[in-house]
């Protein structure tokens, strides 16, 4: 336990954990607060994660993914009691700060953090980027190779080069129908 830490007023604060293991800290805080009674010190536990869209053998998924691998966001009163609650939380390594003082992180950061968590609509997650070749794997021209001349990830589309008659075409497919090389 430290020695005396000034009580720091409500502010989020990030904890970092053993990566992997945010989703059980977040779990374990929250079952703690509640069987230790901290509820009035300790509000809110956060894993912040954005939906995106990332295609795995040949098909969409959908999938969460962590914007700050290895933290947990707690919104809390800083104490010698709450404080203690939270660092001796099974996988948490520490809070973020100096020594035994967590650093508050500021209201507009968790805003935006916030903000991002909510979107409704994922984004695309490929392996691709400006210049690669890729391979068609289905329509008209299949099997032809090309390179990735521009990616819109809002509507999972790219645009590659082909070569067609000694000249290079565009073609704006799928993210499903190339793939990488």
């Amino acid at each position: 336990m430290p020695k005396q830490v000034l009580s720091l007023g409500r502010n989020w604060y990030a904890v970092h954990t053993y990566s992997g293991y945010e989703d059980a800290v977040l779990r374990n805080l929250k079952t703690r607060i509640k069987t230790l009674n901290m509820e009035n010190k300790i509000f809110n536990v956060i894993v912040p994660k954005i939906k995106k869209i990332k295609v795995v053998g040949n098909k969409r998924k959908v999938i969460e993914e962590k914007l700050y691998p290895g933290y947990v966001f707690v919104d809390m009163v800083v104490d010698d009691e709450s404080w203690y609650v939270v660092r001796n939380t099974q996988r948490v390594t520490g809070f973020v700060g100096a020594g035994s003082t967590p650093l508050a992180i500021p209201k507009e950061q968790v805003d935006v953090i916030k903000n991002l968590m909510e979107t409704k609509d994922p984004s695309y997650k490929v392996d691709l980027a400006i210049g690669d070749t890729v391979k068609i794997l289905e329509g008209p021209f299949k099997d032809y190779e090309g390179k990735v001349e521009n990616i819109d990830y809002n509507k999972g589309k790219v645009k590659i080069l082909i070569n067609l008659f000694g000249r290079e075409t565009p073609l704006e497919l799928d993210f499903l129908q190339v793939k990488k090389l």
